[in-house]
């Protein structure tokens, strides 16, 4: 887990998986690839094998490590609903999540169908629970628009809209159901440009909608230069947070008792 994570909506990031594949045009110029290929090949590193998906059942305790509640990142570095990763590690992802409640997590995916699936079968509890935030990446008409028809049919409790990278003017679309939307341009090497009136349109329907709306930043290949103002003022706005978990030290420490046999047996 990392914390201070240099990411503008969340506080730490917490990778029990690495490395992923790609699936449509916002994973083109993937940070978390170019950064993990970077290592591939230094012994001892996290990401000695480069973007390879491999699970780290090391990392699953980390939540319940921390006393400190924080906004936590899942997956950064990967996709929780990748295809690869099993049924059972996925599971064992959510019972983490539901035992360090004092915490809310921010899970995004580019792959609606097995979230879906999962959301409303196994991973129920995990769904209907409010410090737990479910989203999807939306990127353009094509791809990304049906995922939140994905997102929706889950029935989550909390749900979230990356719209980042934002390659193209998504029109009007429908944001019932959706509690809180982050735009942003892509950055870095080759990053495609953002048009201002793409967000707008955004920004206004949010606020028709009376959805919670942050914008991320404009990106671009040096994305400092650029910054994040929209009109003339920064968005930072989030969801009403979920009601802090009442547990005391000794009802964590249990939590984290409970949690590692399951964790000792992967």
């Amino acid at each position: 887990m990392a914390d201070n994570s240099k990411i503008e909506w969340t506080d730490a990031t917490w990778n029990p998986v690495r490395g992923c594949t790609k699936v449509s045009p916002g994973c083109k110029h993937c940070y978390a690839e170019t950064f993990a290929e970077r290592w591939r090949g230094v012994k001892g590193h996290p990401f000695e094998f480069g973007f390879d998906l491999r699970l780290v059942p090391e990392k699953l305790a980390d939540p319940l490590k921390w006393k400190t509640p924080r906004r936590i990142f899942v997956n950064s570095m990967s996709d929780m609903f990748h295809e690869d990763i099993p049924e059972d590690y996925i599971a064992h992802v959510a019972s983490v999540m539901r035992l360090a409640d004092w915490h809310t997590y921010q899970i995004l995916t580019k792959r609606p169908k097995r979230m879906e699936k999962l959301l409303t079968g196994r991973l129920r509890e995990a769904a209907s629970a409010p410090h737990i935030w479910w989203g999807v990446t939306v990127e353009n008409r094509k791809h990304g628009l049906p995922r939140v028809d994905a997102l929706r049919r889950t029935g989550a409790a909390m749900k979230f809209l990356s719209i980042e990278p934002l390659l193209e003017d998504l029109g009007t679309f429908d944001l019932t159901g959706i509690d809180w939307v982050i735009v942003g341009g892509e950055s870095g090497p080759g990053a495609r440009p953002l048009e201002k009136e793409w967000v707008v349109s955004i920004q206004k329907q949010c606020r028709a909608a009376k959805v919670p709306f942050f914008f991320k930043q404009w990106g671009g290949v040096q994305k400092s230069r650029h910054g994040r103002e929209l009109n003339g003022r920064t968005y930072n706005e989030f969801p009403k947070p979920a009601k802090g978990s009442t547990r005391t030290s000794e009802e964590k420490l249990r939590a984290l008792a409970e949690a590692l046999p399951m964790i000792s047996s992967l």
